[in-house]
């Protein structure tokens, strides 16, 4: 019987992905979301909106693949820098007037610049970076404290804003650092007990004694969730105070807006988006306007593309070629799970409303191309990875 050669490995049949400078399920992921946003968009908020969405996502999609063809690894000596822009843009928007009581934005021709949602990024790379420079040198209780309070230095100043959102993924991306950096579980444990008794002391403790630790309707937000939406009163009926009435109608009006699509959903006749019972339908509560207008069918379409997406994250945190890239991947992973779980779960009434935007679909400049940027880090990840692979297997057939 005749053996077959041996072949090398070049000469093997490869699948398409292997052969791609970059990962296409990725790419399709992020693509399919940004349609589903523009989509989405044109229905629910008009053309104005989606002409800015597709702009930005314009903007966003050619720094996503500048980033990709950047080696990522060169970033990790501008940690320093990197911390003291997040500190000092996270600050700098106290300067400006505030926008329905809050300041969020630093204002500029033809765009409002939301420092916060750069911030994400950069307490991305300036965690990592110190992760893997101090990390090895110190103690896992040193790290984590350090660690900590590197994270929380900026959430505290954007809680202030007020934009508690974005403090909690603040936090979420410190922990995930600790997370996929190894530390101990009993640490993780322990910080997770902190949390606990944090959340018990400014919800119960904080205002029965009169200190008053978030903003009025941030706490009602907060106390509505954990009472639940079955608490709410009834139509015609009111509570004592307008922070908590506010807060039930945007969970009650987000929850009929997704009962009424079914299956296929209401279409044109999709009347909670149409006379804008719906708050904030362009941008925090998307996703009921997504149910409520295209259905389970269309709900599941983005959830499943949410799926892709962290999927192929998850795929490059195990992939990459140093604990350095490891740690970006983590932290752009934990921060779209994050958002993505919050955003959802505020519109189906498991988790509090707190105005985090869903990652490429909500309306916003700053969310969009930031998310873009973290994706082409992702993809930055995925190619020098492969690029070090290749590199090893020659050297050895060599």
């Amino acid at each position: 019987m005749a053996l077959s050669p041996i072949q090398r490995p070049n000469d093997m049949a490869v699948p398409l992905t292997a052969t791609l400078p970059f990962d296409p399920w990725l790419f399709v992921a992020a693509i399919g979301l940004l349609i589903c946003s523009l989509v989405t968009l044109h229905g629910a908020a008009g053309s104005s909106f989606t002409d800015r969405q597709a702009i930005y996502s314009g903007i966003g999609l050619i720094l996503m693949v500048a980033v990709s063809r950047f080696d990522y690894s060169r970033l990790r000596e501008y940690r320093i820098g990197f911390y003291v822009i997040l500190i000092l843009s996270n600050l700098a928007v106290y300067a400006f007037p505030a926008v329905n009581n809050a300041r969020r934005w630093i204002p500029l021709p033809g765009f409002d610049f939301q420092s916060s949602e750069f911030g994400k990024l950069l307490l991305i790379l300036t965690l990592a970076a110190m992760m893997v420079d101090v990390g090895r040198h110190v103690s896992q209780r040193r790290i984590t404290t350090q660690i900590l309070l590197l994270g929380l230095i900026p959430a505290m100043i954007v809680i202030k804003e007020p934009d508690l959102g974005t403090g909690l993924v603040y936090v979420t991306i410190a922990v995930a650092t600790l997370f996929f950096g190894g530390v101990s579980w009993r640490y993780l444990v322990g910080l997770f007990t902190l949390f606990a008794v944090a959340v018990a002391l400014v919800l119960a403790v904080a205002p029965a004694v009169g200190i008053r630790v978030l903003p009025g309707y941030e706490t009602s937000r907060l106390t509505t969730f954990i009472d639940g939406v079955s608490h709410c009163p009834a139509a015609g009926k009111t509570l004592a105070s307008k922070d908590a009435e506010q807060a039930c109608y945007q969970e009650q009006q987000a929850l009929i807006g997704i009962g009424a699509g079914q299956k296929t959903g209401q279409k044109g006749g999709a009347t909670q988006t149409k006379f804008n019972f719906i708050p904030e339908a362009q941008d925090d509560f998307i996703f009921a306007v997504i149910a409520e207008t295209y259905g389970f069918v269309g709900a599941a379409l983005v959830l499943s593309l949410f799926a892709l997406l962290i999927w192929r994250a998850l795929r490059i945190v195990t992939m990459s070629k140093n604990l350095f890239g490891t740690l970006i991947a983590g932290g752009v992973l934990s921060m779209l799970m994050f958002q993505v779980f919050l955003n959802v779960g505020m519109a189906i009434g498991i988790m509090p409303v707190t105005g985090v935007p869903l990652p490429l679909i909500s309306y916003g400049g700053s969310s969009v191309i930031v998310t873009l940027l973290a994706i082409g880090l992702l993809q930055s990840i995925h190619v020098q990875a492969r690029t070090s692979t290749a590199a090893k297997a020659r050297s050895i057939l060599s």
